[in-house]
């Protein structure tokens, strides 16, 4: 018997929750237990730094862990972990790429010829493209599911928000006041969509010193506490400019960077 949409599987079709927002459902091959997306709507504050980090140490903790890159015209998650190629697509599904230490990676950039080949699209078809991530992926057995949200709070945002099964954002900020400003908007967003708020990540702090690795504040004092506190959501901490980390960026080896901050924040397995 087929549904509304008029497929046999229910592949993709959307379950209208108590809260009266249509959800994706997940496709055959896929079995996620948590969707955390990663949410500012300034760009340039590092929200696929934060992305990844939290996929990496979600990883060294032990849980199986994918990464959604929703950047469609921004893409850069591939480039930080390394992977390279295309995704194999055998009719029925698309599988992701995995990376060095195992984390599965989606991003339009392994279905371009060429990494640095622009994507231009107008915002309709860039969201359903996000949704195509959902339905027509192969994620398999996922802990986490961690989602790279463009910046504003627009057509992606908005699209990821209402259709897949969010268990919250986190946001990302940066301590400028034209920063926090914008990502103000980010935080009302999600508060007027009723998603959760996970906690708030202050990005570019400071800088530490690649000589003496002493930290200064290189665009003033961090306002992240204070943001925390106005909106009354929860302050995970902080992330210094550290040229170490863009190195391994640059490198594709971001797995391979140390974080101490989201120790607290991710769940013993």
């Amino acid at each position: 018997m087929s549904n509304c949409c008029g497929n046999e599987n229910n592949s993709g079709c959307a379950d209208k929750t108590k809260t009266g927002k249509n959800k994706l459902t997940e496709n055959d091959f896929s079995r996620i237990k948590n969707v955390i997306a990663v949410m500012s709507g300034k760009g340039g504050v590092g929200k696929s730094s934060v992305t990844s980090l939290l996929a990496s140490e979600s990883k060294k903790k032990g849980y199986d862990v994918g990464v959604l890159d929703a950047d469609i015209t921004g893409p850069s998650l591939p480039k930080m972990f390394g992977v390279k190629g295309r995704v194999e697509n055998n009719g029925l599904a698309l599988f992701p790429l995995t990376s060095a230490t195992g984390i599965k990676v989606m991003s339009l950039n392994l279905l371009t010829p060429n990494e640095d080949d622009p994507v231009i699209w107008r915002g309709p078809v860039i969201a359903g493209a996000v949704k195509q991530f959902w339905t027509d992926v192969a994620w398999g057995d996922l802990d986490y599911l961690f989602v790279d949200l463009p910046p504003g709070t627009g057509d992606v945002p908005l699209t990821v928000m209402q259709s897949l099964p969010l268990n919250g954002v986190v946001i990302v900020s940066s301590p400028q006041d034209l920063a926090v400003m914008i990502v103000s908007k980010a935080i009302k967003m999600a508060q007027m969509m009723d998603t959760s708020i996970l906690g708030l990540v202050e990005n570019m702090s400071g800088v530490i010193c690649p000589h003496c690795g002493e930290e200064f504040p290189l665009f003033g004092t961090g306002q992240g506490q204070e943001i925390c506190e106005k909106f009354r959501i929860p302050f995970i901490g902080s992330l210094p400019i550290d040229p170490h980390l863009s190195s391994l960026c640059d490198q594709g080896k971001i797995e391979e960077y140390d974080s101490n901050l989201f120790v607290n924040f991710i769940p013993e397995q």
